[in-house]
Formats: structure tokens, C-alpha cells, sequence
């Protein structure tokens, strides 16, 4: 028996989004750019993807930006801004931020720019108040994480986009484990960038997107012939964008019922891991993700029972999920967001996370529970 828990990480691309593809790679292969009839039938292919990303977050079409993924629109994003400026600015991001911010962040810092990071509660939760007081009269742009996806904690987006905007600065959020799990409308949210990521919602690898508000000017990452609006050279990956289409266009359509569906097994696996005194739950248990559980070991030396061995046992098991701290040249690393949500390093290596999604069930919650629970009697017995 195999049970997947890792939805955060990637989904299985879905029956519909790979029909698709096949379609595309066999029918209408030409390249969308080229102005003859095999050129026309991708480019219809490429608009008709859109057109779908876009209704799931109730944009208009043209706001969309094809990217190869996550990483790419935040990266387009950041940098899109920060290279319109001639001098260095002051940008602001949370602390806990993928490293696709991260980064970027860095390496603007290394050029000159200020990057402040605003700290979070113990639940990862940036408080508003502090945005406030860390805006200057040069910042240029505020990003912060929609969802997290280590620690489950959704933040306070509109917020905090409100408090940016009347500011007169541009507001990203990194919308790419929220996207499909949670309604999201940028009409009324906001937001002048948000990312998205295809594989995070059962398309294909290697397809993402930028939504770019009317209006919002950026630079381009990369020179060529000007595909999607100027903003990504390169021929578009026509059957990776179609298959991002479908996907998000069924994401839409099953939103609300799956959602349901996830915090009601999220919550069923929650209640029934509850007994082990030395599992404490980390994230806001309110504002979070849907399909979202995350967890430290109070009592486990970090040093024999961290994070990584509770995956590879589990693993063994035939149950696949995530740890949070990070291995570096054979030596872990405590989770960067653990930390900065003021868990002591010990804990920081402690940290692991289940995700569900659309091929699991009660069974699965259920017996992943029995299983993790022999799994954390024997390695704490052991120590």
C-alpha cells in the first residue's frame, strides 16, 4: 500500500491536462509565433490557456504571463520591478518566504538595495502593524507569501495589500499554494503580481504564470522575440501551457467541493495524531491551507530524530511526506521558517508536513496515523 502526502511538493498531473498534451505534442506542434496555419492552431491553444489561468483568478486574459513555473514568475516578478529603478531602492519581504524570494532578495542586496524582512508570530503570521511601520518613503515593492508551504499559514493578503497600495508601492504575493485551493480573486484582491505554479494544481511540470495588473510596468528577465507581451522571450511550451489550461480550468469548477472535502480529512488527521504529546502542531490552526498539516518533535534529540528520518521511515512504509530543514554538503540544516517563527534550532530539524489532495481518502488518513504513530513509539524508545 502507497499513500502520497506531499501535494505541496508537486500533484500528479491529471487524465484531462495529459489528453490535452498528447493532442497538442501530435496536432498542433507549430510554433505559435510563426504567422502560417500551424502557427495559428498553437497560438489559439496558447490564448485558449489563458483564458482559463485567468478565470481562476477572475483576471482578464492579457494580465496573464506565461513563465516556466513558481520560480521563474517570482523571480519576473522581483525583478521585473527592482530593474526599472537606475539606483537601489528598499524592497520589504516576510521572513518567511519561499527561496525563489529569497533569493532574488538577496541578490538585490548585493547590488545595492535595502530588503527589509518583516518578522512573523509563532503561528508565521506577519502582523500589519509592522508593514506599516517598515515602509519608506523609497520602497518600491512588498511581496509576501500567500500560503505557506511548510508550515500551512495562510496570511493577511488583503491587508496587508491595502496598507502597501495606499502607500503608493506595488504589492507581489506568491499565490502558488493557494492557487485552486482557495478562492481567489484579483478584481477585488489587492495585488498588483501574483505567481502561480501548474504542477501545484495537477498540471504539468515545467508551466507557470505571472498575473501582471493593467497598468503595472516590468522589465523583462530575458531578451529575445518578445513573446507573452514582451515580458517572456522564448517560443511558448505550447503542450505544458494546455495542460496548465485544463487543470486550472477544472480546479475552478471543483474549488469549493474539494476545499471542503480537504480541511474535513486535514482535520480528521489532525484529531487523529492528537495523542502523541510530542507532536506539536506548527502553522495557524484558523488562517490555513486547506490540504495543510504540520508538525515538530518536542522531545526528539535534533541530532538522532529530526524531520528527515521521520520521511525516510514513513518512506519505508510506503507513505510519502516532507521535512522542513534542508541538507547542505551531508549537513542538516535547521528550517529557516521554523527559526524565524522563534522555534529553537533543536526544533527547527524537527519539522515535517503531510499534504493531501484529490486521490486521498479516509482510509489514508487513517491508517497514515497508525503508521507514523509505531513509527515515533519505536525512534523514541530507540533514542
Amino acid at each position: 500500500m502507497q499513500i502520497y502526502l506531499d501535494y505541496s511538493a508537486t500533484t500528479p498531473t491529471r487524465k484531462e491536462a495529459i489528453a490535452i498534451m498528447q493532442s497538442v505534442l501530435t496536432q498542433q506542434w507549430g510554433n505559435p509565433s510563426s504567422l502560417h496555419e500551424w502557427g495559428n492552431r498553437s497560438a489559439l491553444v496558447v490564448e485558449k490557456a489563458r483564458i482559463q489561468v485567468a478565470e481562476l483568478i477572475k483576471a482578464i486574459p492579457e494580465s496573464i504571463i506565461f513563465t516556466s513555473g513558481g520560480t521563474e514568475a517570482d523571480n519576473l516578478a522581483i525583478m521585473g520591478v527592482t530593474r526599472s529603478y537606475s539606483r537601489p531602492q528598499h524592497i520589504i519581504i516576510s521572513s518567511v518566504e519561499h527561496s525563489a524570494i529569497t533569493e532574488p532578495a538577496r541578490m538585490l542586496e548585493r547590488w545595492g538595495w535595502e530588503v527589509t524582512r518583516l518578522g512573523v508570530d509563532s503561528k508565521g503570521r506577519v502582523n500589519p502593524l509592522d508593514l506599516k511601520a517598515a515602509l519608506q518613503p523609497n520602497t518600491v515593492l512588498v511581496s509576501v507569501i500567500y500560503g505557506q508551504s511548510e508550515v500551512g499559514t495562510l496570511q493577511p493578503i488583503e491587508e496587508l495589500g491595502k496598507i502597501t497600495k495606499a502607500h503608493g508601492a506595488l504589492f507581489h504575493t506568491d499565490a502558488v499554494q493557494a492557487v485552486g485551493r482557495i478562492p481567489l480573486n484579483v478584481q477585488t484582491l489587492p495585488v498588483d503580481l501574483l505567481s502561480l505554479s501548474s504542477h501545484k494544481l495537477y498540471g504539468p511540470l515545467g508551466a507557470g504564470a505571472l498575473y501582471v495588473r493593467p497598468g503595472v510596468e516590468l522589465m523583462p528577465l530575458l531578451g529575445g522575440g518578445g513573446q507573452e507581451m514582451g515580458l517572456r522571450s522564448g517560443t511558448q511550451a505550447t503542450p505544458a501551457i494546455a495542460g496548465f489550461g485544463v487543470a486550472a480550468e477544472l480546479a475552478g469548477k471543483e474549488l469549493e467541493e474539494e476545499r471542503l472535502r480537504l480541511i474535513k480529512l486535514r482535520d480528521r488527521l489532525f484529531s487523529n495524531l492528537a495523542d502523541i504529546p510530542d507532536l506539536i502542531p506548527t502553522g495557524d490552526m484558523i488562517h490555513r491551507l486547506p490540504h495543510h498539516l504540520s508538525f515538530y518533535l518536542a522531545s526528539a534529540d535534533g541530532e538522532k530524530i529530526t524531520g528527515k528520518t521521520i520521511v525516510r521511515q514513513l518512506n519505508l512504509a510506503g507513505i510519502g511526506i516532507s521535512a522542513g530543514s534542508a541538507c547542505h554538503s551531508g549537513k542538516l540544516s535547521p528550517s529557516p521558517v521554523l527559526l524565524a517563527m522563534g522555534y529553537s534550532e533543536k526544533a527547527a530539524l524537527g519539522g515535517i508536513r503531510l499534504t493531501l489532495g484529490k486521490d486521498t481518502t479516509e482510509a489514508d488518513i487513517d491508517w497514515s496515523a497508525i503508521a507514523l504513530k509505531q513509527i515515533l513509539q519505536r525512534l523514541i524508545n530507540v533514542e
